[in-house]
């Protein structure tokens, strides 16, 4: 394989052909054409010697060369490719360490392994180049809508031509029942694209909140120009969805703008998602009034939220129990993943069971710890005492509010609760000390005799063990594990401890042993860091 002046244009023709094909860079072809003549040409020569070719750009004139790089003495190895610096200076006395000192090659024929072995180099280097403009091309369109033909269908995985490139739809991203066929077109969401060493990956999906999301933004203008938000989307994939949505602009409404006129624009979007059933609710930045829509059609009587548990629970009537619900709990599932808060749904019948279950044991509470009949005890808890705590430093005003009560009684029940209290403590401090809680700890302010009893069953009993434990340890908190998320019981969580004051406890113990000083405690205190340390403390051993 010679390469004379008859054949030194088809070099670029060739090359300018493959990149027009391939839709690549047509230097990227020439420059993988003289990798592979540098190759071949050092089966003729040697693999030892480094061997360069090089295509002219204009007249197809190809050139090869040896190579030596000039070297320190104490570094000269290798004969074939390295040069000393004397002997570099002999052949150009201005050479310097690092200068590459270059030689030109004879014209020669390659042969036909050479030449077969160059003609796999330059398809290998053109699959290379073409991959990477897939993936350049492809990587900034993830979160966009794409449109298809069904290659093949393989296991249940859907190969569509993309255009440039083909992706893959799995049959977990494809919606329940859906028969595709070789031919048939198909709309899509990009949901990832990877750099993988078989090619660039392009993974769709139509199960993605966010494709009906994007669906919605083709179909209804006001979406795509901003003047309606898409807050929040969730989808049981060929069932039903709901989706949340505002008005930038108090004259439109989110939701008729979304329905249009007679339906025509949900119902576009219904079709392309094989008669989903959408739902779309008006978004609302209270929690409790968003949930409250989100459950419609079903009525709610009641809403308590535990925004640290991130927890509602929702009371409807009875016979509206089912409907909250939905079939197999689609409804309240799907309410749940629109909101980001667990849901507890309970009747009305239910609560107060439940409400009659708590004023029987408080009413028990008081009537063991103040030794007061049952009508006395009924009427504490009735007015929402709770605890003896609560009846023991509250203000006598309150106390003397309730009915029936006096100056003297309310002394004498105050009186009592703090005498209960009193001996509560010196059995809880009494029990610690059994348990091996030491002195140090005890002198630590801020905890209560019965958390010593807590911290003590479960092995602290000094501060400094109490000094190693993490904020969430002692608070509690949850822990999103495959996508649900999972309780972590805290050791003084039935103390009400919130985490700021766990972390708060255990970054104090640690000034007092000496392992941090105030000032550095102080700054650590900063809006970033104090997040970014709450975080750490709450992931649990292991998981990091």
């Amino acid at each position: 394989m010679a390469i004379t002046s008859a054949n030194r244009l088809e070099l670029l023709q060739i090359a300018e052909a493959v990149a027009r094909e391939k839709l690549i860079d047509p230097d990227l072809v020439i420059e993988a054409m003289e990798d592979s003549l540098g190759k071949a040409a050092k089966s003729r020569y040697g693999a030892e010697y480094d061997i360069r070719a090089h295509i002219d750009r204009k007249t197809g004139e190809l050139t090869m060369e040896r190579c030596r790089t000039v070297v320190p003495d104490e570094e000269y190895e290798n004969t074939f490719t390295e040069l000393t610096l004397e002997e570099a200076r002999e052949i150009d006395p201005e050479a310097e360490i690092g200068t590459v000192l270059s030689d030109a090659l004879p014209p020669m024929d390659f042969g036909r392994i050479a030449a077969q072995s160059a003609k796999q180099v330059i398809m290998q280097k053109v699959r290379e180049a073409e991959r990477e403009r897939q993936f350049e091309e492809f990587k900034d369109r993830v979160g966009e809508i794409i449109n298809g033909v069904v290659k093949r269908v393989e296991y249940g995985n859907v190969i569509v031509d993309v255009g440039r490139g083909e992706a893959i739809l799995r049959r977990d991203q494809l919606i329940n029942r859906e028969p595709f066929r070789t031919g048939d077109r198909v709309r899509a969401y990009i949901r990832d694209v990877r750099a993988e060493v078989r090619g660039p990956q392009i993974f769709l999906s139509r199960t993605a909140p966010e494709f009906l999301a994007e669906l919605f933004k083709m179909e209804v203008p006001e979406i795509y120009d901003g003047i309606i938000e898409i807050k929040a989307v969730a989808r049981d994939p060929g069932s039903r969805a709901k989706i949340g949505v505002i008005s930038n602009d108090s004259s439109i409404d989110p939701v008729g703008a979304c329905v249009g006129m007679r339906g025509s624009r949900v119902q576009a979007v219904v079709s392309e998602l094989q008669g989903e059933k959408i739902d779309i609710i008006p978004w609302n930045d209270d929690a409790p009034t968003f949930l409250v829509n989100a459950l419609q059609p079903a009525e709610v009587s009641k809403v308590i939220l535990d925004d640290d548990a991130e927890r509602i629970e929702v009371i409807v009537p009875d016979e509206q129990l089912s409907l909250a619900i939905g079939r197999r709990g689609q409804n309240v599932r799907l309410a749940s993943q629109l909101t980001g808060f667990d849901i507890d749904i309970m009747t009305e019948a239910d609560e107060s069971e439940r409400r009659q279950a708590e004023f029987a044991a408080n009413t028990k509470v008081f009537m063991d710890a103040l030794n007061v009949d049952e009508l006395v005890a009924q009427l504490l808890a009735s007015e929402g005492f709770s605890s003896l705590e609560e009846v023991a430093y509250v203000e006598a005003a309150e106390l003397m509010a309730i009915e029936g009560f006096d100056e003297e009684t309310v002394e004498e029940l105050q009186a009592r609760a703090r005498e209960s209290i009193d001996e509560q403590n010196a059995k809880a401090i009494e029990k610690a000390r059994e348990l091996g809680v030491e002195q140090s700890l005890f002198d630590y302010e801020g905890l209560t005799p019965q958390m010593f009893v807590a911290l003590g069953e479960d092995g602290i009993k000094t501060l400094e063990d109490f000094a190693q434990c993490a904020d969430w340890e002692l608070a509690g908190g949850y822990t999103t594990i495959d996508g649900q998320r999972v309780k972590d019981d805290g050791l003084l969580e039935s103390f009400d401890v919130s985490l700021e004051e766990a972390q708060a406890l255990v970054m104090n113990a640690r000034v007092m042993l000496g392992w941090l000083t105030q000032e550095e405690l102080d700054a650590q205190n900063t809006p970033e860091e104090d997040d970014a340390a709450e975080d750490e403390e709450k992931t649990p051993e292991g998981e990091a």
